[in-house]
């Protein structure tokens, strides 16, 4: 007798811990021992690290706050679980980052689980290996962003969905399971944790004719699951934040200008600038390096033909059906956030919820040509992509290793940002202080850069060795082992370049010569050195007009004074009280003609006093 289909189409789910485990140590070896440095950086990092903070003091977790002032811009869930690991581990950067840390375990298993359900043991394994090694989802986890989370809530969602597809009547488990999960990604992200979901689905219904599907969903319980979870925050901050003073309340805020003006580009202040088009399509495929040079056969499951998606497969509830399904599903996966952001604002990475579902494509392919013979030609696509990579990989060893012979070994006691050249017009991405680097400053980056080559050369090359001689697997660990050695000397070269990025030295030395009366003031915008906020734990003040982060809560008629203009800052620095001024400026023009004494300077910032030190 054959079992329902439902089980059978759950019975061919595999979980092997021994991919866990080889999965879970290379998130110990790549983000676990990273955690601990270097200190956190300014602007967002600080930023958000500040809100959880002041969450947790305030015993407040409805309404968030930043230097005192009303933070209404970002769905919560993030900025709970960093009060919660402040609650239990206290405020310091590692358990700062370690909730970001676990988003990104939880991203990894949970590609995992879901390429173990729709492509096989081997497939999911391949996917997470690729996700857990690739240079995205590091880089972009550096600083506290949630779009790693956005990344979880999205593979558990998708899940739910193949899921009931593969059931002839989805439980309310699989229906009530997917509403969840929307409505997390809702409190992580606001309403693109809804969008995405629906728009991929919605698509992926259309094309496939089985719109009627939406009728099995229990849209009316489900709904109410949805509501439960992601209304009673948003009620709460609308209540707790009505129109006051000059501000137009939480719904306003957070939903017209943060959801619908950002989209449009006509945020108020604006403060994000937009990458080229074409490059942000392109960062979708370099944040999967190295496995992207899989993509393009990865790509070729993916039915593309009119009849072939009308075709019975994808009703039909059986495996070959189910990887049909699923490789359609993770393309529109991609192809919507893509899309979407095409005709919005776009920051770098805005393609990090996008990835999973290119990973599992790759993935799904990787399994294949482990198993399909050596004399196929789905192991002739392989070796023909190890051999593009390894010219890559040898190109770009090539450079750095040039680039290190004509580099010098560093002056003793030189501060990088000496050697660097500054472009803050492009600071409004987020790795504008990329291109601030000068040959003279690699001097700094000597040893990472000479790792970084040798494993590229040595990586790529081992690679397209064991392909060659019919080892994909073996070759596939050549590259997650190379990741790991290359991830190691970006992140040894993050710490060497955090000075630039942060003021934690500068916080350290105010700290020292603080006493209570003392003012911190910010020669700039708040975001420039929100460190000094976060590691001194003492609101600032700042040299500015109202902008950037801080503009909306200033509005409120119970927000605190941190504001000044030039004529009250001159007045500060001639009172009493001890002042300690924050500035990018090597001779600041607000302290021309008044008395002032240098404190502390790191990383092309200093600190200046109207007290000598």
């Amino acid at each position: 007798m054959n079992p329902p289909a439902a089980s059978q189409a759950h019975s061919v789910t595999r979980i092997s811990f021994s991919s866990l485990f080889i999965l879970t140590s290379l998130w110990l070896a790549i983000y676990v021992a990273g955690m601990f440095t270097p200190p956190l950086l300014d602007d967002v990092d600080t930023i958000h690290a500040e809100a959880a903070r002041e969450m947790l003091l305030r015993h407040d977790w409805v309404t968030m706050y930043t230097n005192g002032l009303r933070y209404l811009e970002k769905a919560p869930l993030m900025y709970w679980g960093l009060a919660a690991s402040y609650k239990v581990f206290g405020i310091s950067d590692w358990s700062t980052r370690l909730p970001l840390m676990l988003g990104v375990l939880a991203l990894v298993l949970a590609t995992y689980g879901l390429g173990s359900h729709a492509l096989g043991e081997r497939g999911g394994f391949y996917s997470g290996l690729a996700l857990v090694t690739s240079i995205g989802p590091y880089i972009f986890t550096r600083f506290l962003i949630p779009d790693v989370l956005v990344g979880v809530w999205l593979a558990v969602s998708y899940y739910f969905f193949l899921r009931s597809l593969e059931e002839e009547h989805p439980s309310r488990v699989t229906c009530w399971g997917f509403s969840a999960t929307c409505a997390l990604n809702v409190l992580t992200k606001g309403l693109i944790g809804l969008i995405f979901p629906i728009a991929a689905i919605g698509l992926y219904l259309m094309l496939t004719g089985n719109l009627r599907h939406l009728s099995r969903l229990r849209i009316v319980s489900s709904t109410v699951v949805f509501l439960i979870l992601a209304a009673p925050w948003h009620i709460l901050a609308a209540i707790r934040n009505p129109p006051q003073g000059h501000a137009r309340g939480f719904l306003w805020f957070y939903f017209v200008n943060e959801h619908i003006m950002r989209f449009l580009n006509k945020r108020v202040p604006p403060g994000y600038d937009t990458v080229p088009l074409v490059l942000f399509w392109l960062l979708l495929v370099l944040w999967l390096v190295p496995w992207a040079f899989f993509l393009p056969q990865a790509l070729r499951a993916v039915p593309w033909r009119w009849k072939a998606l009308r075709s019975s497969s994808f009703v039909t509830r059986n495996e070959l059906g189910r990887r049909e399904r699923a490789n359609l599903l993770f393309f529109l996966w991609s192809l919507v956030i893509l899309v979407f952001f095409s005709f919005s604002t776009r920051q770098e990475y805005y393609t990090i919820p996008a990835l999973p579902g290119i990973a599992l494509l790759t993935g799904g392919w990787l399994a294949r040509e482990s198993a399909a013979d050596a004399s196929g030609s789905v192991r002739r696509a392989g070796r023909v992509s190890s051999l593009v990579l390894m010219i890559v990989g040898i190109l770009a060893a090539a450079v750095g290793l040039v680039l290190l012979a004509h580099t010098p070994q560093p002056a003793a006691g030189v501060d990088l940002a000496d050697l660097l050249k500054k472009n803050p017009q492009d600071y409004d991405f987020s790795l504008g202080h990329v291109l601030d680097f000068t040959p003279q400053a690699l001097a700094i980056f000597r040893s990472p850069l000479l790792g970084a080559s040798l494993s590229l050369l040595f990586g790529t090359v081992l690679n397209w060795w064991m392909r060659r001689h019919g080892r994909p697997a073996w070759g596939n660990a050549v590259l997650a082992l190379m990741m790991v050695a290359l991830l190691t000397c970006v992140h040894v070269s993050f710490a060497r370049f955090s000075p630039i990025l942060s003021s934690h030295d500068l916080a350290v030395a105010i700290h020292k010569e603080y006493e209570p009366g003392d003012l911190i003031v910010v020669d700039g915008e708040y975001h420039q050195a929100s460190t000094l906020n976060f590691y001194t734990h003492i609101p600032l003040r700042v040299l500015h007009e109202p902008s950037g982060n801080l503009w909306y809560g200033e509005k409120f008629p119970d927000a605190p004074h941190v504001f000044e203009t030039p004529e009250s800052f001159a007045k500060l620095w001639e009172g009493t009280a001890r002042i300690f001024l924050w500035t990018d400026q090597d001779d600041p023009k607000e302290l021309a003609g008044l008395p002032h004494f240098l404190l502390a300077r790191s990383g092309g910032k200093a600190i200046f006093t109207n007290r000598e030190p």
